[in-house]
């Protein structure tokens, strides 16, 4: 087999969105002739724990575990908050922070640049370039966020620069959107500005998960005088074995369904009053509505749902393994997928989205109707997506979507198969080894 090294943060145990998308492309690579070789923390900042997620290791895989300092001790003690207990990115909360939320925050954004792993940089590329000698590759992928991952991958590039470099980007970098919100001294912008360019033009090929990220990296190469031809769009996707053999949960109710973390920002306050608007005039809806939350959900979201009378039908699961979120999913009557209330929504295309696509139920979103997201959906006939505000046109999306439900008639835009398949993780992991073999 060929070998790649793959640079990653995320690797089960740890749970949540940023560990799928490389553990599902090291799951496959096997199959298409790559061993996966995998280079993580060993004591990493988990922002959820998932040991079923270990199963999907495959045996070909060699993990390289080297331990990483990081200063969310010091948060925490800071804080006031037990070792335990994960770190949640406070820059996104919309709250009002007291001076001592703030001052972590302004160290944050001015000392570890780009991110809080940029101290894992040095040490890992002292110890990568001794394995490297030893025991050779044939490529290295490195995979952000955290983006100091890249910088491990670009020191490595520098001293052996005939082993081709993929840098995969999850999400966007300086224009991620809570990039605005970071309290940065003049100069930091530009540093971090430099960095983002300097991977972009060392490695042999760039890949994004989104079309908005592939014209905004674009842009960048082309104002740098860099090749914009070199990245490439390789969607996050769905794994067909996450769907096979999962038993339904529920029972005849109307369930509407959110897996993931739902947050302040992302808190889709019309779709909860249309849902209490039809909850207080319809005894039957009133019946059968069951909303179902799985993941991590910001407390503003469930004041909004009090707000408009649905304690009674919500089922707030929390955290669940993700072997057993599929059975939501597929057994749902509607999956919700609320964006973020920001501008660069447009390009946001989050691991969920396709796992929602596989599940065939219909999905009604929230967000830009112009943006990446709108424009599968439409493309796979897989659901609608309205404006934060269209309440009307959200309350006529849930009254068909009802009456399909009272009816036993088949959901509407629920998708079609063969426009969703391409979506598949196993397809994907074709097109990743593609550019894996350029030369």
């Amino acid at each position: 087999m060929k070998r790649v090294l793959i640079i990653t943060y995320y690797w089960p145990p740890s749970g949540g969105s940023g560990v799928q998308r490389w553990l599902k492309f090291s799951k496959y690579l096997p199959e298409f002739g790559w061993q996966p070789v995998i280079y993580t923390p060993s004591n990493p900042e988990l922002p959820a724990r998932d040991e079923s997620l270990l199963a999907e290791i495959p045996v070909q895989a060699e993990i390289l575990e080297q331990p990483i300092t990081e200063p969310y001790a010091f948060y925490r003690k800071w804080m006031g908050k037990s070792g335990k207990q994960p770190v949640v990115n406070p820059i996104v909360s919309r709250e009002k922070k007291s001076w001592k939320e703030k001052f972590p925050l302004f160290v944050r954004a001015n000392v570890f640049v780009p991110d809080p792993r940029i101290l894992w940089v040095k040490p890992s590329i002292s110890y990568l370039k001794e394995y490297l000698r030893e025991y050779p590759v044939d490529a290295i992928v490195s995979t952000g966020p955290p983006h100091s991952m890249h910088l491990i991958a670009r020191g490595i590039k520098k001293e052996f620069p005939w082993i081709p470099w993929i840098a995969d980007f999850r999400d966007p970098w300086t224009r991620i959107f809570y990039f605005k919100h970071l309290p940065m001294l003049p100069g930091v912008l530009q540093r971090h500005r430099r960095m983002e360019a300097s991977v972009l033009k060392l490695a042999d090929e760039v890949v994004v998960v989104s079309q908005q990220m592939q014209q905004e990296f674009q842009q960048i190469l082309t104002q740098r005088k860099g090749n914009p031809e070199k990245v490439n769009l390789i969607t996050n996707g769905y794994d067909d074995a996450d769907f096979v053999g999962q038993d339904n949960p529920f029972d005849g109710g109307f369930h509407v369904i959110h897996t993931g973390l739902l947050s302040e920002d992302g808190n889709p306050e019309s779709c909860w009053e249309a849902l209490g608007a039809r909850y207080r005039m319809d005894p039957d809806f009133r019946r059968k509505l069951r909303i179902t939350l799985i993941g991590k959900t910001d407390a503003a979201v469930l004041q909004s749902i009090s707000k408009n009378g649905l304690d009674a039908a919500l089922n707030n699961l929390g955290y669940l393994p993700h072997n057993l979120i599929a059975a939501y999913q597929r057994n749902a009557s509607l999956l919700l997928l609320p964006l973020r209330k920001e501008p660069e929504a447009k390009g946001i295309l989050t691991g969920k989205f396709f796992e929602y696509l596989a599940a065939g139920r219909p999905i009604l979103a929230f967000g830009p109707e112009d943006g990446d997201v709108a424009s599968i959906l439409q493309e796979t006939q897989a659901g609608k997506i309205f404006d934060w505000n269209a309440r009307e046109s959200i309350s006529k999306a849930l009254h068909e979507l009802f009456l399909a439900h009272q009816n036993g008639t088949p959901a509407p835009w629920k998708g079609k198969a063969e426009l969703i398949q391409k979506y598949s993780r196993k397809e994907l992991t074709a097109r990743m080894v593609e550019l894996l073999e350029w030369e």
